[in-house]
């Protein structure tokens, strides 16, 4: 299937109207899963036109996306990945995970940017950044599909990892569903608990009888809005 591919503009209207010379694309994978941490990429490409194929993950094959993968981190100018891990979930809540995610990506940067193209309408990093926030950034703006795809693909690899390197995680099926909640992951939480790996402060423990003991209770309302309507969500 054919797809627009994604431009420039907001990086030259963010130069023109802001002077801003270095720009980072930031995208984010793992919101919506029960395992694994939150990943964030942050990618720096300049105005050159980029891979042939390039758009939001989501809409790409397994294998196109590691295909790019080659291709991007080649081509991209730079681009550094942030995490937060399970225990900062729980502990901080997702916004404030995303938050600390992104700001270790950006700051891992060989560059600090000027500004910041962050996908989706809300800005969850601000403090001393200059973001500005574009709905659907990961399919129109071409550095912030890079990091899409760069970040799809990284913590994809890291959960294949995790199921596969024994401990009895196999089971979970991290390889195939990157700690989503697929079928083969519910029966393994419901015959096994929950995994070091897993977020404990999640609603789906309360549908886990024999586990529901070990949920760890959410230190913020903004956490917990965040889960309910986010929870569910899949960026496969």
């Amino acid at each position: 299937m054919a797809y627009e591919a994604p431009t420039h503009t907001v990086e030259r209207s963010l130069r023109a109207t802001t002077g801003a010379k270095v720009i980072a694309g930031v995208d984010e994978v793992g919101r919506g899963a029960w395992a694994g941490p939150v990943t964030v990429c942050a990618a720096i490409t300049g105005l050159r036109r980029p891979p042939e194929g390039l758009t939001d993950s989501k809409l790409l094959t397994h294998k196109r996306r590691d295909a790019l993968l080659e291709v991007l981190e080649a081509w991209v100018t730079s681009y550094a990945l942030g995490h937060a891990s399970p225990d900062e979930i729980d502990e901080l809540g997702m916004t404030a995970a995303l938050r600390l995610a992104a700001e270790r990506a950006l700051e891992a940067l060989p560059v600090r940017p000027d500004a910041v193209i962050l996908d989706g309408k809300h800005d969850y990093l601000g403090g001393s950044w200059q973001v500005r926030t574009v709905i659907k950034g990961d399919q129109s703006c071409v550095a912030v599909s890079a990091a899409s795809v760069i970040a799809k693909v990284r913590r994809d690899r890291m959960m294949a990892e995790l199921g596969g390197m024994g401990g009895g995680f196999e089971a979970y099926g991290f390889c195939d569903n990157a700690g989503y909640p697929s079928p083969v992951h519910r029966a393994a939480l419901a015959e096994w608990g929950p995994t070091p790996h897993h977020r404990l402060s999640w609603a789906y423990l309360d549908a886990l009888p024999r586990w529901r003991h070990l949920k760890k209770v959410r230190r913020s309302e903004e956490a917990m809005e965040l889960e309910n309507g986010g929870q569910l969500g899949f960026d496969f």
